[in-house]
C-alpha cells in the first residue's frame, strides 16, 4: 500500500516539515508509472532506472519516494536498501540521485532541498537507516547545494574525494564539434575512417554478448580489475525498456570484432559505460571511430550532453589522454562533490562501517 506522507503529519521532533505546498510519497508507483516519470527529468539516468535497481538489489530491496509541489511531481529518487537480518539496522543509497531538474522547466535549487529533506525524513527518521546520496552534483555548480546539504543533515561520507569526468557539450553543430577535437584525435580518426571497417549498432542481447566476448579478452589482456559487473549491465539491458535501452556498437574489420562500446541516454546526459578494443582494433583504430559514430547518433537523437565518465590522469593516464583529447578544449572537466550521508542509528552506522570494512577486506584479498 501506498505510504503518503503530508507536510501536516509530519513529526516535528523527528523530522522536519516540508515547505508549504510540497508533500512526499513514498512507494506509490509501479515499474511503468516510474520509468514514465523518470523520462520527465533532465538529469534522468540509468542508475535511477527500475531494472537497474532491480538487478542490483531484487525486487525488496528497492524504494521509490515522490515529492510534489501542489499535487506536481518534481523531484524522484530510487533507493537501493541493505539491512542486517534481524536488527534492521542498514543503508539506504540513493545513486546519482534525486532526480529533480524537469525536462524544460525552471531548475531551483530549492527543490533539490525537499527531496533530501524527504529522503532522510523516509529513511533516516522512519526507517533508521544510514542514508548515503551520491547527487548529480559537480565541484564547479552553485555553492549554495553544500549549503543546503549541511542545513539539512547531511555531511560528506568519510574517505570521500569525489571522482573526475569530462562532459562534453553535443548542442553545437557536427562539423563544429569536429574541429574541436585535439589534433592527435582528428588524426587517429581520420586514419579509423580509411579503414575497411563496419559498424553493427542496436541493444539487441546477440551485440551485448559479442561485447562481452572482447571485453573479457581485454581484461585478461592488460590484467585489471573490471569496475563494474558487465554481466549484471547484459541482465539489466534485458529488463529496461525499449525506449530506456543501453547503445551497443561494435566495430568490424577483417579480422573480426575489433573494438566496441556501451552508452546510455536516459536523460539529457549521454553515459559512457563500456568499452572495449582488441589488438586489431588498436592497428585500425576502431575505438575512434565508434566514439565519433555515437557522437553523430546522439546528435540526431538532440541528446545535449556526453558524460565520458570517468579519468584518472595518475591511475590510467592512456585512457584520460584519449577523453581529454576527445573533449577538446571545451571539454569540461569536472569533479563530482561526492557522496553525503546522514544517520541517526549508531546501531546501523555501525552495521554499515562493518559491512564496508569486510568488503574492503575481501576484495583486497581477491587482488591477491
Amino acid at each position: 500500500m501506498a505510504v503518503v506522507f503530508p507536510p501536516s503529519h509530519l513529526n516535528e521532533s523527528t523530522m522536519r516539515e516540508l515547505d508549504a505546498g510540497y508533500s512526499s510519497e513514498v512507494d506509490a508507483v509501479d515499474e511503468k508509472e516510474w520509468c514514465r516519470l523518470l523520462h520527465q527529468f533532465n538529469d534522468a539516468n540509468i542508475y535511477q532506472t527500475w531494472a537497474y535497481g532491480l538487478v542490483r538489489s531484487g525486487r525488496q530491496n528497492i524504494s521509490h519516494l515522490l515529492v510534489k509541489e501542489q499535487g506536481r511531481v518534481v523531484a524522484i529518487a530510487q533507493s537501493r536498501i541493505a539491512k542486517a537480518p534481524l536488527i534492521g539496522a542498514g543503508i539506504a543509497y540513493v545513486m546519482w540521485g534525486p532526480l529533480w531538474r524537469p525536462q524544460e522547466a525552471r531548475v531551483d535549487a530549492e527543490v533539490f532541498r525537499q527531496a533530501i529533506r524527504a529522503l532522510r525524513n523516509e529513511y533516516v527518521c522512519r526507517r533508521g537507516l544510514l542514508l548515503r546520496i551520491y547527487p548529480i552534483l559537480f565541484d564547479d555548480d552553485s555553492p549554495c547545494f553544500i549549503s543546503i546539504l549541511a542545513e539539512e543533515g547531511f555531511t560528506r561520507a568519510r574517505n570521500e574525494k569525489g571522482s573526475r569526468t569530462i562532459i562534453m557539450d553535443l548542442s553545437r553543430p557536427l562539423d563544429e564539434l569536429r574541429l574541436e577535437l585535439r589534433p592527435h584525435w582528428q588524426r587517429e580518426l581520420k586514419v579509423a575512417e580509411k579503414q575497411k571497417l563496419e559498424i553493427a549498432e542496436g541493444s539487441e542481447d546477440e551485440l551485448f554478448e559479442m561485447f562481452i566476448e572482447m571485453y573479457r579478452e581485454m581484461v585478461v589482456r592488460k590484467k585489471f580489475r573490471e569496475p563494474n559487473d558487465i554481466d549484471e549491465f547484459r541482465t539489466i539491458q534485458r529488463l529496461l525498456p525499449a525506449e530506456s535501452k543501453m547503445k551497443i556498437m561494435l566495430c568490424r574489420s577483417s579480422e573480426g570484432v575489433c573494438a566496441g562500446l556501451i552508452c546510455s541516454a536516459v536523460g539529457g546526459t549521454a553515459i559512457y559505460l563500456f568499452g572495449a578494443t582488441s589488438t586489431a582494433g588498436m592497428k585500425s583504430r576502431g575505438s575512434y571511430l565508434l566514439q565519433w559514430k555515437l557522437i553523430e547518433w546522439l546528435k540526431r537523437r538532440h541528446v545535449p550532453r556526453y558524460d565520458l565518465n570517468g579519468i584518472n590522469p595518475e591511475t590510467n593516464p592512456g585512457t584520460y589522454k584519449f577523453k581529454s583529447d576527445l573533449g577538446g578544449d571545451k571539454g569540461r572537466d569536472v569533479r563530482f562533490l561526492g557522496r553525503f550521508e546522514s544517520c541517526k542509528s549508531m546501531v546501523s552506522l555501525a552495521c554499515v562501517g562493518v559491512g564496508e570494512r569486510l568488503k574492503s577486506i575481501a576484495g583486497s584479498m581477491m587482488r591477491k
